[in-house]
């Protein structure tokens, strides 16, 4: 026999974006304590609202399983003596597992015979271990922030008032903080009431009677579909971001969608602000026409039901009023700084105080970002642009506007600059310099951006790298995890010809002109460089297979292009060239060979077979071409010369004794080996390739 199984927490509003991770964490507990336990289930569904926390397990068996469990001991030469009486060893194996070494069973076990013994546990009702189970198991949940209340000791992600604890309609004995489990749920906190859950399986639908949507699915499909509804009827694009729509979704127990107006005075003021006043500080959706550009009105969605939709709209109109009037003003007013004043307060904002103030760090972004733009040989126009944008990126974070909305960064910075007559691409570039701020957001288009964002972002890593600020595990504050990887998509998208020796080099010299560094330099660019190298890394892995990923890093980094354009390649070369084994192999005998050679020059007086006098000559054709191909970074046409002298090098193992008498000729084979090895490590250690 089975029987359904549902527990529920009830508590004061959880923090929205707690509860997604909090639902996942219950589930996953329920499921490994109901395996560890030996109880059979059929399905198990976690369900969670702003003021609950359930999970409802149906077909759960009423008794734990039987189990026979084998477990062996010392082996017989350890457990027995020579005259067969049982040794310490035996006997302390014996007590441990609770058994007379009467039990003992001998089984051999790769030639060697040791002791064994059967225990068997017969399993208890379910129900006689439930209460145990649930306490333990909300004990030991974890949120990012907990609270205490009462003269309680437990903590929580908010205070609990009722429990739900059923096994079928059987309540479970359980008690946490003084509140005894029961049937009594609490339905929605204006529309419903105190309800009673007769048995565990009508959890869902006594809710809904009680105005809760239980399921977190199907509230998100009927808040996502009165959206579409309302766009269609009105013709309007409504943006949905997946996050505003999570945080909705558990703030609300009914949802009901409605819809809004403002002044559309307010669309003078940037696109951006509205939105972000919008989303941030009323959690509404902003309603867009079909080009893209906003429309004085918002969707918002309501805890509750339809009743008096009219006066709630009204109540979020004046909220939004006050809202946009103070983001009108911090508009107008900002307009009224100058730049060069709004910079020169940036020498009174701490960056960090053993780094210096923002305007330390803008200084050192301008030095950096010079010096790509010298490396790069841009036009003047271009380096000015670029000079220019590294001085101004920073100065809109003392602005009224980005105070409110530090997320506006970057925006206003381009806005303003704009607005104060800067060039086009220099305004462009202060909002480009902050991307990518997050995974899967797009690259700086520009170059000017571009250099401006690496500058930025290899200023920050040098300076935490060198006073040991290093991520560690999951502690990175300071985001260098990001800023990282922000470096290595900007060089791949732009193609830039820059080298993470060069720029590391150059950042540190712009430090070490600038401020003492606290540990030496060489430690830093070489915690840097490796730092940079699992990024890369990384971002090899999410399209590469895993050897050929270890076989491109295995032959440098450091030109990041490079290494992408070999690993891409390479990952070709071996999904979809059947001969490229043999290749691979070829090349394989070459770099086991290589190991075992001298430093010598190649002589060509020293070749007595056709072999070998082949095999360099074919080398020696592709020399020139492969390395003009590498330094180009044209690294098919790199691996397509390679492949011409495999056929050589299989010929030349076929004909030559490698490992001849005469040492010279010997030393001179294996030299011509080495030459060509080093040339095949350029590209990738093929020898890394597992097939």
């Amino acid at each position: 026999m089975a029987k359904d199984l549902l527990f529920e927490i009830g508590l004061e509003e959880i923090p929205a974006r707690f509860i997604r991770a909090a639902m996942e964490q219950l589930e996953d507990k329920w499921v490994k304590w109901l395996t560890q336990s030996r109880i059979s289930y059929d399905s198990i569904q976690a369900y969670a609202t702003p003021r609950r926390l359930a999970v409802f397990v149906q077909g759960v068996g009423e008794k734990q399983e039987d189990v026979q469990e084998e477990v062996k001991g010392p082996s017989r030469k350890i457990a027995q003596d020579a005259t067969g009486a049982w040794s310490k060893a035996a006997l302390g194996f014996a007590r441990s597992q609770g058994v007379d070494p009467e039990q003992f069973t001998f089984k051999e076990l790769n030639g060697v015979e040791y002791i064994y013994v059967t225990k068997s546990s017969i399993g208890v009702e379910t129900s006689s271990i439930l209460s145990e189970g649930l306490a333990n198991l909300v004990s030991s949940m974890t949120f990012p922030k907990n609270m205490r209340w009462g003269n309680h000791d437990f903590k929580f992600v908010r205070p609990i008032r009722w429990l739900v604890a059923l096994f079928g309609s059987d309540i479970i004995n359980l008690e946490i903080t003084g509140v005894k489990a029961g049937n009594i749920t609490r339905g929605h906190r204006f529309l419903g009431g105190e309800v009673v859950i007769p048995e565990a399986s009508s959890y869902v639908a006594v809710l809904r009677g009680q105005s809760v949507i239980a399921d977190v699915n199907e509230r998100k499909e009927l808040i996502v579909n009165q959206i579409k509804s309302l766009a269609a009827e009105k013709n309007w694009e409504i943006a949905m971001k997946e996050d505003l729509l999570e945080e909705v979704l558990f703030l609300v127990e009914t949802p009901t969608a409605l819809y809004g107006t403002f002044d559309p005075a307010f669309l003078e003021i940037p696109q951006d602000v509205l939105i972000t006043s919008m989303r941030e500080h009323q959690r509404y959706f902003p309603v867009l026409n079909d080009q893209g550009q906003l429309l004085p009105f918002f969707v918002t969605v309501r805890n509750g039901d339809s009743n008096s939709i009219d006066v709630i709209a009204k109540g979020n109109e004046k909220v939004l009023r006050a809202r946009l009037s103070d983001a009108k003003f911090f508009y107008q007013e900002d307009q009224k700084l100058r730049i060069s004043d709004a910079l020169s307060k940036l020498e009174n904002i701490v960056f960090h105080e053993e780094i210096g103030t923002i305007g330390d760090k803008v200084r050192r972004i301008r030095r950096i970002a010079d010096s790509l733009a010298a490396t790069l040989e841009l036009s003047n126009d271009q380096a000015d642009s670029v000079s220019r944008a590294a001085e101004i990126c920073k100065f809109d974070l003392v602005t009224q506007m980005v105070y409110e909305f530090p997320e506006l960064q970057g925006v206003m910075g381009e806005d303003y600059a704009r607005k104060a007559g800067e060039k086009e691409d220099v305004a462009k570039a202060v909002f480009e310099h902050y991307q990518p701020r997050f995974a899967g957001e797009e690259t700086p288009k520009s170059i000017v951006g571009s250099l401006v964002s690496i500058a930025d972002k290899i200023d920050t890593i040098i300076g935490c790298f060198s006073i040991g600020i290093i991520p560690t595990g999951s502690q990175d504050p300071y985001a260098l995890r990001r800023q990282a990887q922000g470096i290595v998509q900007i060089m791949l998208a732009q193609q830039l010809p820059i080298t993470l020796s060069h720029l590391i080099n150059t950042t540190l010299d712009v430090h070490e002109s600038l401020r003492k560094l606290k540990r030496p330099a060489d430690e830093i660019r070489s915690d840097v460089l490796e730092f940079f190298g699992l990024r890369v890394k990384k971002i090899l892995s999410e399209q590469l297979r895993y050897d050929v990923v270890d076989a491109v890093i295995s032959s440098g980094f450091d030109d990041i292009v490079s290494v992408v354009s070999r690993g891409e390649s390479l990952m070709n070369a071996v999904t979809n060239q059947e001969e490229f084994k043999t290749t691979v192999e070829s090349f394989n005998r070459v770099s086991n060979l290589a190991s075992k050679a001298e430093p010598t020059v190649i002589n060509e007086a020293f070749f007595e077979e056709e072999g070998e006098k082949d095999l360099y000559q074919a080398w020696k054709a592709v020399t020139e071409p492969y390395h003009m191909a590498i330094t180009q970074r044209d690294a098919a046409q790199a691996l397509q010369l390679l492949g011409r002298i495999s056929g050589e090098i299989t010929k030349f193992f076929d004909s030559v004794m490698v490992m001849a008498e005469d040492e010279s000729v010997k030393n001179n084979r294996l030299a011509v080996l080495a030459e060509i090895d080093k040339d095949l490590k350029k590209f990738a250690d093929f020898t890394k390739l597992v097939w």
